[in-house]
């Protein structure tokens, strides 16, 4: 176990020596590396951010609910089976009842519509639940409204469907935007990690020959390689975090200015932590990837 631990502290300090030994090149290829996952970093960012001022804005809602209007004679026995049919539907996340009452008064408030309120004999408006489904996906939503038309006392479900398929258009193409950039930059990283193991196989050759006829297993010379690889793709996931730090804090003022001429409160929020660790281990797991495939071409035909 010691000498594991050993061996494997010896590869770690080569690869830690190596990275050092020319920082000017070290220096360019992390800033390469970085601003190659800077994009994809900042792009999850934004989509995130815009996800989530949707779902804390008032006149926008990131769910789309649909919303049961029951008939005007349903009594309270009606309202609360309604409720219980809900309560334990299993595709239900939350129901929220708004009773014809508290509508009537919120509609009387309004001066354009409180003259004809009053001259009504009745209160015209139903009860009703606004519902906030767990799958919110069109397919789902539409199954919901069409199960809940059929239920005794409804008189009219309520769904915008052409809304819930742009907000699901629109969230299927930020994430796969995101996705095809973190491909194709991702494949910039392994390029950038397999050229850079390729010139130190080439600077270490000699060393490697002597290590070969001196007994040493292919695991013992790749080791080092290994380490220097993840730890060049490592320190790049440091520099895009480092680069989409700075830009959610050069943009959140004006973007918090801009949201304020539309009556909305925002603040633009940096990576989270699990965002932040998915990005860091990406990376390095990038950066092993190329050098795996370096080795794999350029030591190949010495075996």
């Amino acid at each position: 176990m010691n000498a594991w631990l050993s061996q494997h502290g010896k590869a770690f300090s080569w690869a830690l020596l190596r990275l050092t030994a020319t920082p000017a090149n070290t220096l360019l290829s992390l800033i390469a590396i970085g601003i190659a996952l800077a994009l994809p970093a900042g792009g999850q960012m934004l989509l995130g951010n815009a996800l989530q001022f949707a779902r804390n804005s008032s006149n926008v809602s990131a769910t789309p609910q649909i919303s049961l209007f029951l008939s005007l004679d349903a009594d309270r026995k009606a309202v609360n089976d309604i409720a219980t049919r809900l309560r334990n539907h299993a595709g239900v996340k939350q129901a929220r009842f708004i009773s014809r009452d508290e509508t009537f008064k919120r509609m009387q408030s309004g001066e354009n519509l409180a003259e004809v309120l009053a001259a009504l004999p009745r209160n015209p408006f139903p009860d009703a639940y606004v519902v906030t489904p767990r799958n919110d996906g069109p397919a789902a939503m539409e199954q919901l409204r069409n199960e809940f038309r059929g239920w005794p006392k409804v008189e009219h479900v309520q769904l915008d469907s052409a809304w819930v398929r742009r907000l699901d258009a629109m969230l299927r193409l930020g994430r796969t935007g995101v996705a095809l950039l973190t491909t194709l930059l991702g494949l910039g990283l392994v390029a950038i990690t397999f050229t850079t193991i390729r010139l130190q196989i080439l600077t270490q050759r000699a060393e490697i020959e002597v290590s070969r006829l001196l007994g040493a297993t292919d695991g013992f010379i790749r080791r080092p390689f290994y380490y220097f690889g993840a730890m060049q793709g490592l320190a790049g996931g440091v520099v895009a975090w480092l680069i989409v730090l700075a830009i959610s804090g050069l943009l959140g003022e004006p973007v918090a200015e801009l949201a304020k001429l539309y009556n909305a409160s925002v603040v633009l929020s940096p990576l989270t932590v699990e965002e932040s660790a998915v990005l860091l281990a990406l990376a390095s797991g990038l950066g092993w990837l190329g050098a795996a495939l370096s080795l794999r071409q350029h030591l190949r035909h010495a075996n």
